[in-house]
């Protein structure tokens, strides 16, 4: 029993906290599980149909499950030659940038872990000394370990709202290069080999 109430309130305070990590690791390992269970379910001609919300629920999905690939900016590039370029990058890089909470999330979660790597310390010290411009340049890129980087934001508890706005940032600029690529490079190609009418 606690006689210092001061000491009793940070020790629930803890509890509640390791516990409220723990459920968010069950969440994304759950997710993530159920995402690899149906990915053979996944129709892209679905996505198709639905224009640009299938271009945002895509890039969501895509990007809001840890570690496991989703090649949804191969679908942000040939949406670009189909609808407008301008609003599939913009509806990709909105989606993208959202589902990246879920890293962001993990790496709060999984913060006593993460303190133990090395690349998360590199990752950390980054962050700490420039993390708009961390997280912005490495959004840029469809390099596999955003996440990663995600997860340090989360680790290091980076402000949400900041972390958000460089995500979204990067991942926009990179869907609306992705989509103009698509409607220009689709539109060659099929010039090249002869599909489309003179």
């Amino acid at each position: 029993m606690c006689r210092n109430g001061i000491v009793c309130a940070v020790e629930k305070t803890t509890i509640r906290h390791k516990c409220l990590k723990l459920a968010i690791v069950i969440a994304l390992a759950l997710f993530t599980l159920l995402v690899a269970l149906n990915m053979n379910r996944l129709d892209v001609n679905w996505f198709r149909a639905l224009g640009y919300p299938g271009v945002f629920l895509l890039a969501l999905l895509g990007s809001s499950t840890v570690l496991l690939p989703i090649p949804h900016l191969a679908f942000t590039f040939t949406m670009g030659a189909v609808l407008n370029p301008w609003l599939v990058g913009l509806t990709g890089g909105i989606g993208d940038g959202l589902g990246e909470i879920t890293g962001y999330a993990a790496g709060y979660a999984i913060e006593d872990l993460a303190e133990r790597s090395r690349l998360y310390q590199k990752l950390e010290q980054w962050m700490r000394r420039n993390g708009d411009l961390t997280i912005f340049t490495l959004s840029l890129f469809p390099v596999p370990f955003f996440d990663l980087a995600a997860m340090a934001g989360g680790v290091v508890e980076y402000p949400l709202w900041r972390f958000m706005l460089a995500t979204w940032a990067g991942k926009t600029i990179k869907a609306v290069v992705a989509a103009w690529a698509g409607y220009y490079g689709i539109s060659w190609i099929a010039g090249l080999l002869g599909l489309t009418e003179p």
